[in-house]
């Protein structure tokens, strides 16, 4: 028999009980107020951040730039974030090493960012990572962590990718090496090593076959306990040039992970019951298997198939004193027999589905737990975010009980169904992912026309409107690409949607998250629905909540800065009552005063400055002695554990990238011939001079002080701050660029690097990076053959002259330093973004000759829609023909969600 749940919808101030019948009773401090109380002071004592990058395209390849805007939401509603103004963004390597890590200022919760690619980074699969530090207080599997696929034609000639297979006693791996055209190198040496987790097990040569493949194989034994493998390798060409490639896979061996996951959490026997499978193949990634359950008598009792990506269902009766286990085919061949999890004698199962726009949902239990009296009490709690807001309860007098939810109930994104048993007990739990198109927001974009030349000025226009029609303020963000050449596969593309409605709250990792949201339809929403009976939800766990054992706080949200230290005495005994005095005279001078605790303990707190900025730091006992030693505080980093991806996921480049590639290498050749390299810079920090300009102090140079083809004045360092010179004069210097700190001239018939002369002394090109930026003078660089033809053959390549500071120029950081009981400090400052460069084509500039090849052809960082919810911007095309692809993305104030995407046609 089916029975009704007498169903409670909880209102915010939590003070009545609703049932479906329609009466009224008051809300007492029973158990589901219990709950609802715990959750509340969960949500008031850790209220939940998310962040989301939106960037301007999916992938990237060495020397591109890549912009980003940041959206920090908090609490069920996504509303933009107050509580942090700090956010942690890093670019890390599939080592594991973080290869740039920016700290951005908040402000309202949105900032912007971008990163610059170094053309000398390694081709492969990284991670972009981002995050406040108020969410390190919780896993970090809820931080934004995406993998991100960078591929290098600048610097290296070579394309490698991979085939795995995988046997129960050894691994291979079979690369496969081509040129950025295709073309396989054939008969070629490779020298090559194999690692897993950093830890060295395979190393040796090869000869590239006819179809430019080498095979690597290493023990099946050597692979067990390790996550991720890497075959670092180095061909070598005819020319006598090495090239090197790394790839990244899963050194898992054999056989394909199956997984069961019975709907609410378990089977009982005598009970009907969904049961949900995952099949994962040895990359991590689900495969598609069928085949059939069967019981322990070998009878069949149903089909399975997997619907997609590895996933799929069944219906099961389990019955008493039965075992049962599905018989698989792999996509290989191969066949593979897997137990189902052992039911339940005793126990409960929990059954959620959707009926049109409402949530049908089933409690069922077991003959034993019938008509129990007083202790037969059942309790049920929908949750989303930490607010309740659906509660059930009944003394169970029935095997089975129902109702029926309006799904309007709910916010969009993941509600949590949980069911506790008598005493309390965690009996069954349930997710089931809401559309709710109340808070979805309504983008119309248009263009001023529906097809354009190349180069044309173009107009996009933007109306924002919520369901109700009424227009919205929030803030947005713009991206324009050449589709022609940044093919984008929409299902695996990650969205403001994807990302804050759905896999921010699921650890591990969830493929093709672009697929749920792109064209929903009955079919997706049932895949969808498969994809929360296997994904893991844990943002808590119920019983030190309801015990109130809360979590202590080890990281408060941060909204400026801290600078801190101890003072002691050269003894090492700590001075209490000193004087600490902070001040810069970068951008303006300021001071700070304050006073050691007793441990000689100082801070400096509340303080906003930019990344690199060089801090004095003078401290003086109270009876202004000097002769103290300073130590400065180190903020704690956030290690680097595994990303949600599994190893390898982008080993296979997406359909289109090479075409990408290609262009990157036009582009860059472009920008190279044109000096374009440093186009996305603020020139105007830079001091350049042209050779008849006033001599410079100091200069070594044999063709005079100051006859260079270009001059840089020091005080170019101290206003940027930069760590070496080569991070400052990147971009910055005509025809010359940095590869892994060592300047190459253009001009170079050889492609050498440039000769470094020091104060007239010859040293090796990689100095520049052991030279202190702060004690250089002025830089002269020489690249045409009227400067360089006095120095002969160790000019041939180019000159960079550095003239470093004497007497009559010290930096004031370096003469701060000198003194006792100073030091200077450079703590990480936020970063200022770079802008956007817009090209504009109309009066003399129309006519250019200089090709325009640019893939992202816009990047709109702050819209913000006026009183009507109009937005309106405009830009140049570029020379590509073809579909051009406008994305926009943003948050209203309210925390609804928006996405569009819109394309137009380029002709020639």
């Amino acid at each position: 028999m089916t029975a009704k749940l007498k169903s409670i919808y909880i209102p915010a101030l939590l003070a009545v009980i609703i049932s479906l019948a329609g009466f009224t009773t008051r809300f007492d401090d029973g158990f589901l107020q219990r709950v609802a109380n715990q959750l509340q002071k969960w949500t008031d004592n850790y209220p939940q951040e998310k962040v989301y990058l939106h960037l301007d395209k999916p992938y990237y390849a060495a020397g591109d730039n890549l912009w980003f805007k940041a959206y920090v939401t908090i609490g069920p509603k996504h509303q933009l974030s107050a509580l942090s103004n700090v956010l942690n963004v890093e670019l890390i390597d599939s080592q594991d090493s973080v290869k740039k890590s920016l700290k951005l200022l908040v402000v309202n919760g949105v900032c912007t960012g971008d990163i610059a690619l170094s053309d000398s980074l390694m081709a492969g699969t990284y991670r972009l990572r981002a995050y406040t530090n108020w969410m390190r207080n919780f896993n970090d599997a809820y931080f934004y962590d995406e993998p991100l696929l960078i591929g290098n034609v600048i610097n290296n000639e070579v394309l490698a990718t991979a085939v795995y297979s995988y046997t129960p006693q050894q691994t291979n791996v079979t690369v496969a090496y081509t040129d950025v055209n295709q073309t396989p190198y054939v008969g070629k040496p490779v020298n090559y090593t194999v690692k897993l987790d950093n830890h060295q097990v395979a190393k040796g040569k090869g000869i590239t076959d006819a179809r430019g493949n080498l095979t690597v194989s290493f023990p099946a034994s050597e692979a067990r306990g390790y996550r991720s493998g890497q075959l670092i390798s180095q061909l070598k060409l005819s020319d006598g040039k090495t090239a090197g490639a790394a790839l990244t896979f899963s050194p898992a061996a054999a056989q394909t992970d199956v997984q069961f996951f019975p709907e609410g959490g378990n089977m009982v026997n005598g009970i009907a019951s969904v049961v949900a499978f995952k099949a994962v193949g040895p990359n991590g990634l689900g495969i598609n298997v069928q085949g059939n359950i069967v019981d322990n008598n070998n009878q069949q009792v149903t089909g399975i198939n997997a619907r997609h990506l590895g996933m799929g269902s069944f219906v099961l009766n389990p019955q008493s004193g039965k075992t049962y286990r599905a018989v698989l085919n792999y996509p290989d061949g191969s066949k593979r027999t897997v137990p189902l999890p052992q039911a339940l004698a005793s126990g409960y199962v929990l059954s959620l589905n959707r009926t049109g726009n409402s949530i049908r949902l089933k409690i069922t239990a077991s003959a034993d737990l019938v008509n129990k009296g007083g202790d037969s009490e059942v309790n049920l709690v929908a949750q989303a975010g930490g607010t309740v807001l659906y509660a059930a309860k009944t003394n169970l007098q029935n095997a089975s009980y129902t109702a029926l939810v309006p799904a309007s109930r709910f916010p969009s994104g993941i509600v949590q169904f949980t069911l506790f048993a008598p005493g309390s007990q965690l009996a069954a739990e349930r997710l089931i992912f809401v559309r709710n198109p109340a808070d979805q927001l309504q983008m119309n974009v248009a263009s001023d026309q529906n097809a354009y030349t190349a180069r044309a000025k173009t107009s996009i226009r933007v109306h924002v409107q919520d369901a109700g029609g009424k227009p919205v303020i929030g803030s947005f963000s713009a991206a324009v690409i050449d589709e022609s050449k940044v093919p984008v596969d929409e299902r695996e593309e990650g969205t403001i949607q994807s990302h804050l409605l759905l896999t921010s709250d699921l650890q591990g990792y969830v493929e093709q998250p672009g697929y749920y949201f792109n064209q929903v339809n009955e079919q997706v929403d049932a895949d969808l629905d498969v994809l929360m009976l296997t994904q893991g939800y844990r943002r808590f766990t119920w019983k030190p909540l309801l015990t109130d054992q809360l979590p202590a706080i080890a990281y408060q949200p941060e909204k400026a800065f801290r600078i801190s230290g101890t003072v002691t005495t050269l003894g090492g005994k700590p001075v209490a009552n000193g004087k600490v005095t902070l001040f810069s005279t970068a951008g303006g001078a300021f001071v700070l005063d304050t006073v050691t605790n007793a441990r000689g303990q100082f801070a400096f707190n509340n303080l906003i400055f930019k990344d690199s900025l060089r801090f004095i730091v003078q401290a003086r006992t109270g009876k202004n002695n000097r002769n103290v030693k300073v130590t400065m505080d180190e903020p704690a980093r956030q290690p680097v554990s595994a990303g949600k991806a599994p190893a390898g996921l982008l080993t296979d480049a997406p359909a289109g990238y090479l075409t990408y590639l290609q262009n990157s290498k036009l582009q860059y050749n472009n920008d190279v011939k044109y000096g374009l390299n440093g186009h996305a810079i603020v020139l105007k920090e830079v001091v350049i001079r042209e050779a008849r300009t006033p001599a410079v102090k100091h200069s070594s140079n044999l063709n005079g002080a100051g006859s260079a083809d270009q001059i840089i004045n020091g005080d170019l360092f101290e206003r940027l701050g930069c760590t070496t010179i080569a991070q400052c004069l990147q971009g910055r210097l005509l025809g010359v660029i940095f590869r892994n700190g060592i300047p190459y001239s253009t001009r170079s018939p050889n492609g050498g690097p440039m000769q470094v002369i020091v104060d007239g002394a010859y040293v090796s090109s990689d100095y520049l990076s052991t030279i202190n930026p702060y004690d250089v003078g002025s830089i002269e660089v020489l690249r045409s053959g009227g400067y360089l033809a006095i120095y002969g053959s160790q000019g041939g390549n180019g000159v960079i002259i550095v003239n470093t500071k004497r007497g009559d120029e010290s930096s004031n950081a370096d003469f701060w330093a000198a003194k006792p009981g100073i030091i200077t400090y450079m703590p990480k400052g936020f970063y200022i973004d770079r802008e956007f460069y817009k090209p504009v084509y109309a009066g003399p500039k129309a006519s250019s000759n200089i090709a325009d090849l640019r893939t992202t052809i816009h990047w709109e960082k702050n819209l913000i829609p006026d009183s009507e919810g109009n937005i309106t911007f405009n830009y140049y095309n570029a020379d590509g023909t073809g579909a051009y692809r406008v994305v926009i993305e943003g948050i209203s104030t309210d925390g609804y969600l928006g996405r569009q995407v819109y394309r137009y046609k380029v002709g020639g």
